[in-house]
């Protein structure tokens, strides 16, 4: 590593106040993109990313807006002829906040303690806006210029689906246009132990509506012949899965791919056992693990996984003596590689329908579909990746499965071109993305800055990228 690089990276690591006071401004800002929140956050935290990219160097800074979607933030560096162009992908919209009586601190006031930054977006994904802009500052401040080309992607709805990214990439193809692209939107193994991610599950997501009747009513006047509808769901939601939690839908494992021999034995590696899947999950003591306790991460990396996010009759505030008229439950499914989102979602329906007691009315809303995502990890590209991060955390990092989704990737990646895409992060398992206390590890959002700053030279070198594409 060049004495440039290193200078680099020391220059990185000593403005990490700075570099962590600007990821504080933004989890400040409350850009929860789905319905019912208020837009104006989304909007003024795409602002405030494209007033921090151009504080820290980049070029051609913009919001771009699409209608009916949330804005996203844009930037580039583009002086370094004949180099490779990197694509580097983060969102800056947050997941809502959830029960605030669960919070420690609240959750859009950053607050550190454990050596950890807690709040909305810590770890997902605002972290990685910063890890970008530290690191195209550093090789800025330190040499003038940048080993590779770099355009930055700031997107405003990954929580809700990347709804618009479609359309987004389709009217800015050119301008997004690169030989690579690198997402920081994954998580580490554990804690200091960096990870590639090379598999995605996919989700197959939807409202599901069941109705007896037209209003509520007494449940002494009429309580007996009157079907209760959600009763009537939880039968319906219980028919989905066995003792053993695997799903009883027929065909669902059809399509499901074994794991590949590198899959297997990048699996077979890593020291996991149940007691540190209970402690890392927070899995009650007398609460039985599904399936055989072996292969932890292989179920959740390359199965096929059903969950009932929320269920809904009347309410804890509003209980009364009633029988309901309705129940509302949004559940889905984790796909693995070659099952087909569509074909997943008619199954799925069609098993509901077929378990539905007592003649109720089911209805079907609100269904997200997203493919899964696999790559072969044995280009240079993933090599460049990988001495950058042992680099910056001091140990090898390890492939690995994903069992969340990022269902743009392989659209995303297929409209500019089948450019090759590595996945990154820094959440370990005790981040608690999507959950109540959300946050980041302080030591490894230092050690990302280090291996970016690596990364952005380990890709200009020869032979890890195809010729440019400008």
């Amino acid at each position: 590593m060049t004495i440039h690089i290193q200078r680099a990276v020391d220059y990185a690591l000593s403005g990490q106040d700075q570099y962590l006071a600007d990821l504080k401004e933004l989890v400040r800002i409350p850009s929860v993109s789905f319905e019912g929140f208020d837009p104006r956050h989304v909007d003024h935290s795409a602002v405030a990313v494209a007033s921090l990219l151009k504080l820290r160097g980049f070029e051609n800074v913009d919001v771009l807006r699409l209608p009916g979607a949330h804005p996203y933030a844009y930037g580039d560096w583009l002086h370094a002829p004949g180099a490779p162009t990197l694509l580097l992908y983060a969102h800056h919209d947050v997941q809502p906040p959830g029960r605030p009586e669960l919070w420690k601190s609240p959750p859009f006031e950053p607050t550190q303690r454990s050596g950890r930054l807690y709040g909305r977006g810590t770890a997902d994904n605002k972290a990685a806006i910063t890890v970008y802009a530290s690191a195209v500052a550093a090789h800025l401040k330190v040499g003038g210029d940048l080993p590779v080309n770099v355009k930055v992607l700031v997107e405003g709805e990954e929580e809700i689906g990347s709804t618009s990214l479609e359309r987004f990439v389709e009217k800015h193809s050119r301008k997004l246009s690169a030989d690579a692209i690198i997402i920081h939107d994954t998580g580490n193994y554990d804690t200091g132990a960096p990870s590639i991610t090379t598999s995605l599950r996919g989700l197959v997501a939807m409202d599901v509506t069941v109705r007896t009747a037209a209003k509520p009513v007494h449940s002494g006047v009429w309580g007996g012949p009157m079907p209760d509808p959600v009763q009537a769901l939880s039968k319906m939601i219980a028919s989905l899965t066995g003792p053993d939690g695997r799903m009883a839908i027929p065909g669902i494992y059809d399509r499901v791919r074994i794991p590949s021999m590198t899959e297997r034995r990048s699996l077979e590696s890593l020291p996991y056992d149940e007691k540190t899947f209970r402690l890392q999950s927070g899995l009650l003591p007398k609460s039985r693990l599904l399936g055989n306790g072996k292969h932890i991460f292989g179920k959740i990396w390359f199965e096929p996984a059903l969950s009932v996010n929320a269920i809904q009759a009347s309410s804890r505030k509003d209980c009364a003596n009633i029988i309901n008229e309705s129940a509302w439950c949004h559940l889905g499914i984790r796909i693995v590689p070659d099952m087909d989102p569509a074909a997943t979602a008619k199954r799925l329906k069609a098993h509901l329908k077929a378990n539905a007691p007592w003649g109720v009315e089911v209805d079907f809303s609100g269904a997200n579909l997203n493919k899964a995502w696999r790559t072969e990890p044995d280009s240079p590209l993933f090599a460049a990746a990988g001495r950058s991060l042992e680099a910056g955390y001091g140990r090898k990092p390890v492939f690995m499965g994903c069992g969340g989704s990022i269902g743009f990737v392989e659209p995303f990646a297929k409209a500019l071109g089948g450019v090759p895409v590595v996945l990154i992060g820094m959440g370990d398992p005790y981040a608690n993305h999507h959950a109540e206390n959300e946050s980041m590890h302080l030591g490894d959002y230092c050690k990302a800055i280090a291996s970016m700053v690596r990364l952005l030279k380990e890709a200009s070198a020869p032979g890890v990228l195809p010729k440019k594409r400008r």
